[in-house]
């Protein structure tokens, strides 16, 4: 299926093409998500409350709104506090007045804090949406969109790249490298240092400069700058890339978000033990039914994370009947300690992945979460932490999923007549391919010299069956290693062939760099920065429009 699109450039209006690429065709794609986005109703014993299809989403209205506890009020101020701060646009603090109606249910979705926003999917997450939200108000239902940024990980390393598609068609990996005094902080806690103005500095001589690069550079360097929490960096540069489309943000770090928040906190330290086993038995079930757990949880796991003095987020273990210790300062903590933390001081304590999205929809009106499919494998599990606590579970939908294609990648692709599924039998497979392909006939001479060199192999062979076995099964050994040695020389032979075919080399290079950047979808490496200082702040209306949530297949966008 393939869908036509208008789109406004430098140019005026021109037409982008959308054909699809199912999931099933992607390698490393788990079974447990492809049935979920084929079938979800079949797993409905791990995703309660799965649909069909987005446009079932509006029937959870009604219970989520009667379950719903959380003061609206302390949870609308915090949100104005976050987002005025972060320079959210006047449609963003629209949505939040909103929200503050109680008939008015959220559009949740989320990712950790990433170098200038992280990779293209976090942009997908927070479309997604936006969409529904949009479409969703659309039918009757009020209703608005929430993205969680994740700042209380504590795992800056994981965050701390971002990579580019520089001018020459490489790929170019940015990395701020935090001060050793940040180490097991929550990644919000993270103050940048003058590093990181040289680091946009880097990342925007190595594309091409276009008349969207000088705005480009004053968006990263107002969000980016020295002395600004990592946390508030990661959202201020999503606000000002979603400024008109009404995205608010919650930062779970934030004193009043937190306050909020500890209810849930103490109900999940009093039920741990519960919880715990339950979710054991999930994975358990899991396993057995040959799908595979997405998080392990072994038998001493605890729900939340402590934060010690200095702010270092620690991991619990259970190490007795309400006792609780830390795994790196052997510190030993109270179940009756830990729920006094919780009514008193919540900024010691944040959830871990199992609790994380019952956190969010308790703060939260959810009606729905967007996630990743690393996310829905982990939801089968985690249901099973709604249950215990008394939640409804909240409806996961996978965010929708975008390769772009440039027009001289189309006309790369073209000319070698590859499409981009064809392109996951890796670099080197693919220049083989077209290797073989090459008028210079390297590749039909070698398998010419090879069916003679076998054929009078199978001469010998006769022979010397006829003389002795035993020679025969050493001869039989030693062909096989002077085929393998003939084989090895043409796989290098057509590899050097294309390497000094500079242009073609450069070509695939590219497509690779593009398409599959450090071996994975464009989506889950590339920035959103290539692109908008390619195509300017438009190139987010244009992903906005090529949206289609009832579309469950991996999308290639033909810009």
């Amino acid at each position: 299926m393939k869908q036509e699109s208008a789109r406004e450039s430098l140019h005026g209006k021109t037409q982008f093409r959308i054909s699809e690429l199912p999931f099933a065709q992607i390698p490393a794609q788990s079974r447990l998500f492809l049935e979920f986005q084929t079938a979800p109703l079949s797993l409905k014993r791990f995703y309660p409350n799965a649909v069909a299809t987005p446009s079932d989403i509006a029937k959870f209205v009604p219970e989520v709104l009667a379950n719903y506890q959380t003061d609206r009020t302390g949870l609308c101020d915090a949100l104005a506090e976050i987002n005025n701060k972060a320079g959210a646009g006047e449609k963003t603090l629209a949505n939040i007045e909103l929200l503050r109606q109680s008939s008015t249910v959220a559009v949740l979705t989320g990712q950790q804090a990433g170098l200038f926003t992280g990779p293209l999917y976090t942009i997908y997450k927070a479309l997604s949406a936006i969409k529904l939200a949009d479409e969703l108000r659309l039918q009757g239902t009020a209703a608005v969109p929430v993205f969680w940024a994740a700042t209380e990980d504590h795992d800056i390393e994981e965050v701390s790249k971002a990579y580019s598609l520089a001018n020459d068609g490489g790929l170019f990996e940015s990395k701020y490298v935090a001060d050793e005094s940040f180490i097991g902080l929550p990644v919000g806690e993270v103050k940048l240092d003058d590093s990181v103005a040289g680091l946009i500095d880097e990342m925007l001589s190595e594309m091409s400069n276009t008349p969207f690069s000088a705005g480009l550079k004053a968006t990263l360097a107002d969000s980016w700058k020295e002395g600004t929490g990592f946390g508030d960096a990661f959202i201020s540069s999503l606000a000002a890339v979603f400024a008109e489309l009404g995205l608010i943000f919650i930062d779970p770090i934030h004193p009043g978000i937190k306050r909020l928040a500890s209810p849930i906190y103490v109900s999940a330290i009093e039920r741990a033990d519960e919880m715990v086993s339950a979710i054991r038995e999930r994975g358990r079930v899991l396993d057995t039914e040959g799908y595979h757990t997405q998080v392990l949880v072994d038998e001493d796991y605890f729900p939340l994370f402590w934060h010690d003095e200095e702010g270092k987020r620690r991991s619990l273990r259970k190490t007795g009947e309400g006792v609780y210790r830390t795994k790196e300062t052997r510190v030993e903590l109270a179940r009756d300690g830990l729920i006094e933390l919780a009514n008193n001081q919540p900024e010691r304590l944040s959830p871990g992945v199992m609790l994380r999205p019952v956190v969010q929809d308790y703060l939260l009106p959810t009606v729905c979460y967007f996630g990743g499919a690393a996310e829905i494998a982990y939801f089968a599990q985690n249901s099973e932490a709604y249950r215990v606590l008394k939640r409804p579970v909240t409806p996961i939908l996978h965010r929708q999923s975008f390769t772009i294609v440039e027009h001289k990648h189309r006309r790369a692709l073209d000319k070698f007549g590859l499409e981009l599924s064809d392109l996951f039998a890796g670099i080197e497979q693919i220049s083989l391919k077209l290797a073989e392909r090459d008028p210079a006939d390297t590749g039909q001479l070698f398998t010419d010299v090879e069916q003679k060199i076998e054929a009078e192999l199978d001469r010998i062979e006769s022979q010397v069956e006829s003389i002795d076995a035993t020679v025969a099964a050493n001869f039989a050994k030693r062909r096989r290693k002077m085929i393998y040695h003939i084989g090895a020389t043409r796989k290098k032979a057509l590899l050097a062939q294309m390497r000094n075919d500079e242009v073609a080399s450069r070509q695939i290079a590219g497509l690779f760099a593009s398409f599959l950047p450090n071996g994975g979808l464009q989506e889950r490496s590339l920035n959103v920065f290539t692109y908008l200082n390619k195509f300017g702040p438009n190139f987010i209306d244009w992903l906005y429009a090529a949206i289609d949530l009832e579309d469950k297949d991996h999308r290639i966008v033909d810009l």
